[in-house]
């Protein structure tokens, strides 16, 4: 981007956010061409929070439609869904998910991000992997964001064809799909 004045790029700034909610600092300080501490301090003028807090307002409104699964059992920060179709959660790579000698997630933890978003999207009150076909195409390292997306591809009655794909910097490090059962409620008198 071409040099802005500090108007235009707090313009350009929060259009970039309304846009995408979930870019962090450093990335818009290399899509502007100016310092983190700039895009910090425009952010604060303009009363935008940083973003953990645009996450977590996002957040809110997605978990307020899952039914199958409890917030709390959710691997990952909920961030959109359409029950039924599709979803989308961030998990941040802390150093607790990492083994300790490389500082690579351990795998599970991407897969738990992928199969409890599955279960997530499906409307219904009780919702259980059948199975899943996995794919890791590459090591993720501590700092990175996973973002996963989760697609219905097709339904069947109570079974769910959801396929999961997950990114961090760009490359896509996971993929997964995932048989998904609508199971009645068991504490449901018949």
């Amino acid at each position: 981007m071409g040099r802005l004045n500090k108007a235009e790029r707090q313009k350009k700034l929060q259009d970039k956010l309304e846009e995408n909610p979930f870019l962090i600092d450093k990335e818009l300080a290399e899509i502007f061409g100016v310092s983190i501490q700039t895009i910090r301090l425009d952010r604060m003028e303009l009363g935008i929070p940083e973003v953990r807090k645009r996450t977590k307002s996002v957040a809110k409104q997605a978990y307020s439609k899952v039914k199958s699964v409890q917030s709390g059992e959710i691997i990952g920060e909920l961030v959109d869904i359409e029950l039924d179709q599709s979803g989308l959660s961030i998990l941040e790579v802390t150093e607790e998910l990492c083994l300790e000698k490389t500082k690579i997630v351990r795998g599970h933890h991407i897969f738990a991000q992928a199969n409890t978003l599955a279960v997530a999207i499906i409307d219904t009150d009780v919702a259980l992997t059948g199975s899943s076909k996995i794919r890791y195409n590459r090591p993720v390292y501590i700092g990175e964001r996973l973002i996963a997306k989760a697609k219905v591809e097709k339904a069947k009655k109570n079974k769910f064809y959801v396929n999961v794909e997950t990114k961090a910097s760009n490359d896509t490090v996971f993929t997964g799909e995932f048989i998904i059962f609508s199971v009645d409620d068991p504490d449901k008198e018949v």
